[in-house]
């Protein structure tokens, strides 16, 4: 199997054909993930409340998404693999040489990071160091104190026009990939249309290029709240493989994440 890069995803933008990411943190889902088709993954600071039980993911440590990207990269040798920069691992620029080096060591292809224009010098500087950078706009978890919780962003007028603002800003900077999370599907759509580079929305509508869930959304495993935008394939297959093709190809013909999954 070839390995997949950024330039397929940008041909599949190009082609207009969508396609269907997923949390991992295991060689062994990792690679039932990718024996099904999935061609990019995510290591995700997620893994801090999944895995570790936390509230947030405050806690995750640059070490942890190290550990979990190596067992990731084992088990899918060839899909794109994308990495979290965690809580406060990316504060200043030695720091943020220092813990985006630590993952592409581990197997990352490209580390994300949230924030807004205010990273534009960071991506410039990690671009310019061979680090492929994917953006995190809309809610970004590690703000969750600021946002007083996990809520939709861009409702309002200047918040979206900031929000797009701020995704231009970043791909000029050499964003090469971006992730929107819980906006407005309309401001997906706008964003989504506005920037060359591919975006993946969880939570944000089926107008993006691609879609994004934490793998125990997709498999019904989320232990707590479940957010608007999850669906449990495991529910409509008979096991874990065909759930994983079921959320392929309903990300792949538009089906999934129907209006009941988005945001207006």
């Amino acid at each position: 199997m070839k390995p997949t890069t950024v330039s397929h995803l940008r041909q599949w933008k190009q082609q207009k054909h969508k396609f269907a990411t997923i949390t991992a943190y295991d060689a062994s889902f990792a690679q039932l993930f990718e024996q099904q088709g999935i061609k990019v993954m995510l290591v995700g600071d997620s893994l801090g409340m999944t895995l570790q039980g936390h509230d947030s993911t405050l806690p995750v440590t640059v070490a942890d998404i190290a550990y979990h990207t190596r067992a990731v990269r084992r088990g899918a040798p060839a899909c794109l693999l994308l990495a979290d920069l965690p809580f406060m691992s990316y504060a200043t620029p030695e720091q943020t040489c220092h813990s985006a080096a630590e993952l592409m060591r581990a197997g990352a292809n490209m580390i994300k990071l949230e924030g807004g224009n205010w990273l534009i010098d960071t991506v410039k500087m990690l671009t310019e160091r061979a680090v492929p950078v994917c953006g995190h706009l809309g809610l970004t978890p590690q703000s969750v104190n600021l946002f007083g919780g996990y809520k939709v962003q861009g409702r309002e007028e200047a918040t979206a026009n900031q929000l797009l603002a701020d995704a231009k800003s970043l791909e000029q900077a050499g964003m090469q990939l971006l992730v929107l999370e819980c906006v407005p599907s309309e401001l997906a759509r706008k964003v989504t249309e506005a920037l060359s580079i591919p975006v993946i929305g969880i939570g944000a509508g089926n107008a993006t290029d691609g879609q994004i869930l934490v793998m125990h959304d997709a498999l019904g495993i989320t232990s707590g709240h479940i957010p608007k935008f999850a669906k449990n394939f495991l529910a409509q297959s008979g096991d874990i493989r065909s759930a994983v093709q079921r959320y392929i190809q309903e990300v792949e013909q538009g089906v999934y994440p129907a209006e009941e999954h988005s945001f207006n």
